[in-house]
């Protein structure tokens, strides 16, 4: 027991330029209600000392532990999440000439990557002395939020659509979370879960309402850059963008990282999301500055069926900043994808990961991905709770 080594000096605001002491409990900014993102010395951080370091630690993510919030050793909450493997695709009909692989977090605990920002989130609020956790979620998340608050001895309450699977939500309830069902959207379920908790002196840890989430998810870029810079270092990364806060977490890593002597290229960032629900496809190819919430979304994918991202200019920021793009992709695609990654490559991908699959034809006919470039694709969660019949006859109706 003890200190972490963490290197936190404080949160930011990159909206107003506002400064927080992150010894407070806090989720947005105090001042002016948007994003608060982690600031780290990375001047005391010696880049050859820390890669030493880590070479004998495990392989979860709390190898990275100078670059996450936690101070105390206690605090951490952690059911082995991170050190997911990299697994070359091979030969991809739909995309050839192209070098694919595929980041495969669906073995991580709970089946998704939501494990990332929960098991950080979860550490530091319970190290900050939160006394009770919620969140409005399309499934994934809300599964995580259960299981790392199970682990950590706080309540959590758990705010899902009613369409949200079945499984899921027996999920979270497995894990001895209060679950409420919310007519609606992913939107919805968040207006709900905001107006019951006001007053209860619980923690909100919805995306990008709180500093810590995307610290977890940042992992997941230091976790490919160690696994494959230099030499396979993707060109591109394609991602399914619900929220967004991965790719505001692979942003932050590869900046940090650059920051730090360590990195002198950054992949660029394609944001994938289904035609029924493509806020932030539309925002890149309009030039917005944020995203206009999307009438009627529609999807099989529940992950990726979030019609307003909150802090959605960060997540557009992350995409334009890498020179990356968007595309989007027919339901039909993706369940097409789920069974070409099962049977082709022996990968189980939810719709959401299937989804980025599904986009590389359309990013190679768009000219995005060229010839000879090294592509990762991000599979963000097990497609074991699915069935592709079962999709398929719901898109028929």
């Amino acid at each position: 027991m003890g200190e972490t080594g963490s290197l936190l000096t404080k949160l930011e605001c990159r909206a107003c330029c506002s400064q927080i002491d992150a010894t407070r409990l806090v989720g947005t900014c105090p001042t002016c209600g948007h994003t608060l993102f982690a600031v780290y010395d990375l001047a005391r951080l010696d880049w050859q000392r820390w890669k030493d370091a880590r070479s004998g630690r495990d392989r979860s993510l709390w190898r990275y532990r100078e670059l996450l919030p936690v101070g105390r050793t206690e605090a951490i909450v952690s059911l082995g999440e991170g050190g997911s493997p990299i697994v070359s695709m091979g030969p991809v009909p739909e995309a050839p000439g192209l070098e694919v692989a595929l980041k495969d977090d669906g073995g991580l605990p709970t089946g998704s990557f939501k494990a990332r920002g929960m098991a950080v989130a979860v550490s530091r609020a319970r190290e900050l002395g939160a006394s009770a956790l919620f969140v409005p979620s399309a499934g994934n998340a809300g599964v995580a939020l259960a299981a790392y608050s199970a682990r950590a001895g706080l309540p959590a309450r758990i705010y899902l659509p009613e369409r949200t699977p079945t499984g899921l939500r027996a999920a979270c309830a497995q894990y001895g979370a209060e679950v409420t069902g919310v007519p609606g959207t992913i939107r919805e379920a968040g207006e709900a879960a905001r107006r019951a908790e006001a007053g209860r002196g619980s923690f909100d840890v919805s995306t990008l309402r709180e500093p810590y989430r995307v610290e977890g998810k940042k992992t997941m870029g230091l976790e490919i850059f160690e696994q494959t810079y230099p030499e396979s270092f993707p060109d591109a990364i394609v991602y399914p963008t619900g929220g967004g806060t991965g790719l505001v977490g692979m942003s932050k890593a590869f900046a940090e990282l650059a920051a730090i002597g360590a990195l002198d290229r950054t992949p660029r960032l394609y944001s994938v999301q289904p035609a029924g629900c493509a806020p932030v496809v539309r925002a890149l190819a309009e030039g917005a500055a944020r995203v206009a919430p999307w009438p009627d979304p529609s999807t099989v994918a529940p992950g990726l069926l979030v019609p307003a991202p909150f802090a959605s200019e960060r997540v557009l920021e992350a995409v334009r900043t890498s020179r990356g793009g968007g595309v989007t992709v027919t339901d039909e695609e993706i369940v097409g994808a789920m069974r070409a990654l099962a049977r082709r490559h022996g990968i189980s991908a939810a719709p959401e990961g299937a989804a980025t699959y599904a986009a590389l034809p359309h990013l190679v006919q768009q000219g995005a991905i060229r010839d000879g470039e090294r592509v990762l694709l991000y599979n963000t969660g097990t497609g074991l709770g699915f069935s592709p019949d079962d999709l398929e006859r719901s898109i028929r109706g």
